[in-house]
């Protein structure tokens, strides 16, 4: 298949979602390169596959950083669409994951640049970690399930009003569990930087939800 033909791949949905996060699988970065490879050749069945492989994680991070899941799965095509279509300039220079999620980043920045200038706003973006992952909990009563939602609904209005590259830090590290040095390359900063946007937005995100935590 010609590279030009990227934009119109035939009929490509997304596959049904894998239980199971791309940047957790046990499979490793050889398996991306692999199929890297082969999509460079044009191979169809290859892109599939890395589809499979990572859609989990970039539909949700994307629900996240948006916090618009209905809008989640167009800008996850975008975003392989953009690997089918450039992977014969693609390089493993760094983890596939990393170069994966750059491309993820800017699309949903873009969106977001996109949406402030139409004076849109996003809200229902969940975190549930970076000092607030709550317990494993047994199946709970009706008003502890209603005290349960509101909490991670105080959560998602805490983790809305952060800076772009806080939220971003914060999703990557803590559902796509990437290393500092990845999500470094992602917002092209340094690992230090990293550690200080997850530093300020963790004391942010407290902050604002200390009436909640102290009950």
């Amino acid at each position: 298949m010609r590279m030009e033909a990227a934009l119109t791949f035939p009929n490509f949905r997304m596959p049904a979602p894998r239980p199971i996060p791309a940047s957790q699988s046990a499979d490793g970065d050889d398996i991306d390169v692999a199929l890297m490879y082969r999509i460079a050749e044009g191979d169809e069945q290859a892109f599939r596959q890395l589809v499979e492989r990572h859609q989990n994680a970039v539909v949700g991070t994307v629900a996240r950083m948006l916090g618009d899941p209905t809008e989640a799965e167009d800008i996850a095509q975008l975003a392989f669409l953009r690997v089918w279509k450039h992977a014969k300039r693609w390089r493993p220079d760094a983890k596939f994951t990393t170069y994966l999620f750059t491309i993820t980043r800017n699309l949903v920045f873009n969106e977001s640049r996109r949406r402030t200038r139409r004076k849109e706003v996003s809200t229902d973006e969940r975190e549930e970690e970076s000092g607030f992952q709550m317990a494993a909990e047994a199946r709970q009563g009706p008003e502890e399930e209603a005290m349960k939602l509101e909490m991670h609904q105080q959560i998602d209005r805490a983790i809305a009003t952060l800076p772009e590259a806080q939220r971003t830090a914060v999703i990557l590290y803590s559902y796509e569990s990437l290393p500092y040095e990845e999500i470094a390359v992602v917002l092209k900063t340094s690992v230090s930087s990293v550690k200080s946007l997850l530093f300020r937005a963790r004391t942010t995100l407290r902050e604002r939800l200390a009436t909640y935590l102290a009950d």
